[in-house]
C-alpha cells in the first residue's frame, strides 16, 4: 500500500520473540502492505463480522435440511450443540487468555500493517479462530457436507487474522485446536442431553421446528409377543405420529 516502506521482519522487533512464528507473521501481514486498499477493507470486514456470519447462514441452511432426514431430532441437537459449544469454548479461553498474558504481536513488532485498531486484550488464544472452528466442527457433526464448508471458513478466519496483524499464526492454530476440542469431547454428553429435548419438541405442535411435514418417517423397533411366551422376535413400524 502506498505510505508503507519495507521493514525487515526481525530487525525491527521491540522485544519480541523471533522464529518461525514471527518469520509467518511479517510473510502474511506483509500481503496487506502490498494489497490495495480496497481488499485491506474487505478482508477486515471478512476477518471481524463476515465469516461469523456466514457461518450463521450455513447453520439456518443445515437446519433445513437435517429437519427432512429420518433422523431429525439427533440432527437438530447436533446444530443446537455447535452455537453453544462455541459458547463454551470462549468461556473456556478466558482464563487461557489470563494465565498465557501473550501481548498482540502489533505491541512488541514494528512495521505490521494492523487493520483493525483499538486490540487492547491479549492475544493467545484467538477468539475467532475459536468461535468460527468450534461453530464448523460442530456443523460437520450434524451434516457433513455444510460441516466441511464451515472448517473451511474457519481456516480463512485464521488467516484473516494474521493477514490483518492481530494475532501470530500460533493464536489462531491454538483457537482452532480450542474449539475442535471442546465440542468433539463434550459432544456424547450434549448429545445425550440434547436429543431428548429435540424429540420431545418434534412431538409437540412446535414439531416443524425439528422434523419436516414431508421427512419420512422413523423406524421405531418393537418386540411383539409369539403366542402365549415371550419372544426375542421384532418387527419394524413407522411411527406416524412424529411424522405429521
Amino acid at each position: 500500500m502506498p505510505g508503507h516502506e519495507a521493514v525487515h521482519p526481525l530487525a525491527e522487533a521491540k522485544g519480541g520473540s523471533s522464529g518461525p512464528d514471527v518469520s509467518l507473521l511479517y510473510d502474511i501481514n506483509g500481503l496487506a502492505k502490498d494489497a490495495p486498499g480496497w481488499l485491506d477493507r474487505t478482508m477486515e470486514f471478512v476477518g471481524e463480522y463476515g465469516i461469523v456470519v456466514g457461518l450463521g447462514v450455513l447453520m439456518v441452511c443445515a437446519w433445513w435440511s437435517v429437519r427432512r432426514a429420518p433422523d431429525a431430532p439427533g440432527g437438530v441437537a447436533a446444530l443446537l450443540w455447535a452455537p453453544l459449544a462455541a459458547g463454551l469454548a470462549l468461556l473456556v479461553n478466558v482464563p487461557i487468555r489470563g494465565f498465557v498474558r501473550r501481548p498482540r504481536p502489533f505491541l512488541e513488532h514494528q512495521g505490521l500493517d494492523v487493520l483493525v485498531k483499538g486490540k487492547t486484550d491479549f492475544s493467545f488464544v484467538s477468539d475467532h479462530a475459536t468461535l468460527t472452528m468450534a461453530l464448523g466442527v460442530g456443523l460437520f457433526v450434524a451434516h457433513r457436507r455444510y460441516g466441511l464448508i464451515g472448517i473451511g471458513l474457519a481456516f480463512l478466519e485464521g488467516f484473516c487474522r494474521v493477514f490483518m496483524g492481530v494475532h501470530y499464526p500460533t493464536d489462531v492454530i491454538g483457537g482452532l485446536a480450542l474449539g475442535t476440542a471442546v465440542v468433539l469431547l463434550l459432544a456424547p454428553l450434549a448429545m445425550m442431553l440434547l436429543t431428548p429435548l429435540t424429540g420431545w419438541v418434534a412431538a409437540s405442535r412446535a414439531g416443524w421446528l425439528v422434523r419436516s411435514r414431508s421427512a419420512p418417517a422413523p423406524i421405531v423397533v418393537a418386540e411383539e409377543p409369539d403366542g402365549g411366551g415371550v419372544t426375542g422376535r421384532q418387527t419394524q413400524r413407522h411411527d406416524k405420529g412424529l411424522a405429521a
